[in-house]
């Protein structure tokens, strides 16, 4: 059977791609917009950057699964060249990306590593270097079965995923052990996107419902720790069946809860 044809990036945006087609890149770029930048963050205006499903090839994109192609412009604003290129699936396994940020379960302490259950094909390691003003005389307390909020900064399919819990500054902006009370789900890698968007509404929703606080994991887990038990779990079950209900069903649902 013969190959699929080539075509512009530019005109299969939101089309259905499968593994193995070829996107090609603008032919005249701006600003140096032939290099194509891999790895998370932004992309510079003119730059391309390949995010999960593709990996870059002689002629421009390669796909590696099947799913919905997508486009962010430079900035999140239209116009220009350059942003981010990714493919949008509906897969069950979670695979590592270098800069995601996920929820990590220690698994096993062995020396100065930790190993760390991510939901992948392979546990994730940890440096107890890799936190915040943490030394060798000052070690990090992380036990066996506590909840990590860390990031990828190395991970590809010919080595093991390694995390750290600070950015590129030494902070920790966040990452670290999470607390121990709180409630920890799994939802569809789907809906994690769906909630990370700017401006969820869902989330805008539930916090006029409820104070709360929340952690999201790229690996499809989620931490939500509420003022009472019976607040945490009724998050979590909203958070949990959002992804199969309407704008109307989820507003009379929450409107039924606001009565209580």
């Amino acid at each position: 059977m013969a190959a699929a044809e080539a075509l512009p990036a530019e005109e299969r945006v939101g089309q259905v791609v499968l593994p193995g087609d070829v996107l090609l890149l603008p032919a005249h770029p701006e600003a140096d917009g032939e290099r194509l930048w891999l790895g998370p963050g932004a992309a510079l205006p003119g730059r391309l950057l390949c995010g999960p499903g593709l990996r870059s090839c002689g002629a421009g994109l390669l796909v590696t699964k099947c799913g919905l192609l997508r486009h962010r412009q430079p900035g999140g604003a239209g116009g220009g060249s350059g942003g981010a290129y990714w493919v949008d699936s509906q897969q069950k396994r979670y695979v590592p990306v270098k800069g995601d940020h996920v929820i990590g379960i220690v698994t096993i302490k062995a020396g100065d590593i930790f190993k760390l259950d991510v939901g992948g094909s392979e546990q994730a390691s940890l440096s107890y270097l890799a936190f915040e003003g943490a030394t060798k005389r000052n070690r990090p307390n992380v036990q066996v079965g506590d909840l990590i909020y860390g990031q990828f900064i190395v991970a590809n399919k010919d080595m093991e995923p390694e995390m750290v819990c600070i950015d590129s500054s030494g902070r920790a902006n966040g990452m670290g052990v999470i607390g121990h009370e709180g409630l920890l789900f799994k939802v569809s890698l789907g809906l994690i996107r769906k909630l990370l968007a700017p401006n969820c509404e869902i989330i805008q929703e539930l916090g006029q419902l409820y104070p709360f606080e929340i952690v999201f994991g790229m690996n499809g887990r989620i931490w939500v720790k509420a003022k009472t038990i019976q607040q945490t779990l009724i998050v979590a079950n909203i958070l949990e069946a959002c992804e199969h209900m309407t704008a109307e069903q989820r507003t009379q649902a929450l409107a039924k809860l606001s009565e209580r």
